[in-house]
């Protein structure tokens, strides 16, 4: 059989016509998913493209800031004027302006109160904290930022001591007097010299006690002479009890708001602007060229003792445990005495004394304790080694105040005069009584 060479349908398994049909029609599916995916494409970006989106209205002022931004801003805006830079200057003979206060600092907050060596020779002194306006022309600060310009047990400038106070965006120098100080909390009251010439601003209120973990604190300050310098945090602690400028352990806020030296007496403010606390004192790290800072531990005096203190700062003078414990005509029970709770539980335990309580150490001969019947130690007791006084008085209470420790007798003691009556339970041997001593000045200190 003759094939025509050009008849192909015998050669090719696929006739030509059917491969051009495959051939559309594979292209028609391309074009169709293509369609399908550019569709698809275009439902997503089309709200995206949407009038109202595609036009973006320019943001308002009060829009660029968060809430959170905006409550900072009130506060400061509204309170900042207030906080006013503290200037101490002495001028006169070289000595160390804090060799009283030294000891009675806590080693880790040393830095913190700026205290410098022994100059070498006569030289101005300068010293620099803060403060803030709490009535008109007064205000309050740190009693460590002043110290060093007071006479001794006294609030009277020694001579040569200026200190002044500068209010922000003004460049005076406004004198003040100190009203009174409480080196227990750490405070004092300043008082400008010229009424009159005290600005208009709104005096910081004072907080109330129900300070909570973690609620905000903002601080303001004048941290190494940066005048009106704004931090904030929270509050990280209440309650950390640390000794002050007078010995007296108080309770102190702690907030991880950034404050390094010269914020000292300056204001922690809540989210009102209330006053959370004072200020005074932080754990400081070490930079790079040994200078001390801030590591997110700060303490301040809480607003509660600043309202307890103030009317005695107000009525004038040195107040306080401490500057009772310098007058020579204030009125003493007579005795020395150690808290039951600094002594071992073994040691306790073993002598059968209460949990906790005053023991009395010593007692003053012709003291008014004496009189009263109070004992001291009978004997030494040998307890796990070590060697304490044992068979004398416990004071539990005064007044019917509990007692834990030393200052608790002292306050009660030190508010009272000579010939006032100071109503003691006693523990001995087991049995507690009540003892009534009247007090008076020790003969040797009258």
């Amino acid at each position: 059989m003759n094939r025509d060479p050009h008849d192909t349908h015998l050669h090719d398994p696929i006739p030509r016509a059917a491969t051009a049909t495959r051939s559309d029609a594979r292209g028609r599916l391309a074009l169709a998913t293509l369609a399908l995916v550019l569709a698809m494409a275009a439902l997503l970006v089309a709200p995206l493209l949407s009038p109202g989106l595609a036009q973006i209205a320019p943001l308002d002022e009060a829009g660029v800031l968060l809430a959170d931004e905006r409550n900072n801003v009130e506060v400061i805006e509204t309170y900042g004027p207030s906080v006013v830079s503290v200037s101490v200057e002495i001028r006169g003979e070289a000595v160390d302006p804090f060799a009283a206060l030294r000891d009675q600092i806590p080693p880790q907050f040393r830095d913190f109160f700026s205290l410098p060596q022994a100059p070498n020779g006569p030289q101005v002194r300068q010293g620099a904290g803060s403060g803030f306006v709490v009535a008109g022309d007064r205000l309050i600060t740190n009693y460590h930022v002043i110290a060093d310009a007071l006479a001794p047990n006294d609030v009277a400038f020694v001579d040569g001591a200026t200190v002044t106070v500068t209010y922000p965006g003004d460049e005076t120098e406004y004198a003040v007097r100190v009203v009174g100080a409480n080196p227990d909390v750490d405070l004092a009251l300043l008082e400008l010299v010229d009424p009159s010439a005290a600005p208009n601003v709104r005096p910081v209120p004072l907080g109330d006690s129900d300070v909570r973990v973690g609620q905000k604190a903002i601080a303001i300050g004048n941290p190494f002479g940066l005048a009106n310098t704004v931090t904030t945090g929270i509050v990280s602690a209440i309650g950390r009890e640390l000794p002050s400028i007078g010995r007296i352990e108080i309770p102190m806020i702690q907030t991880d708001a950034a404050i390094n030296p010269g914020n000292s007496g300056g204001p922690l403010l809540d989210s009102q602007g209330r006053l959370l606390g004072v200020n005074t004192a932080i754990v400081a790290g070490r930079s790079v060229g040994g200078s001390a800072g801030n590591v997110g531990i700060g303490f301040a005096v809480p607003a509660e003792l600043v309202r307890d203190a103030l009317p005695d700062l107000e009525a004038g003078g040195l107040s306080g445990v401490f500057a009772a414990s310098t007058d020579p005509d204030q009125p003493r029970l007579g005795i020395r005495i150690g808290a039951l709770e600094d002594v071992p539980t073994v040691v306790r335990e073993a002598l059968d004394l209460p949990e906790t309580g005053l023991v009395i150490t010593a007692v003053q001969p012709g003291s008014a304790a004496e009189s009263a019947g109070l004992r001291g130690p009978a004997f030494d007791a040998q307890v796990d080694g070590g060697t304490f006084p044992a068979g004398g008085d416990v004071l539990v209470a005064a007044d019917g105040v509990a007692l834990e420790r030393a200052e608790d007798l002292q306050r009660i003691v030190f508010g009272k005069e000579a010939g006032d009556t100071v109503v003691l339970e006693v523990w001995r041997n087991g049995d507690v009584r009540t003892v009534e001593v009247e007090l008076s000045v020790p003969a040797d200190e009258e």
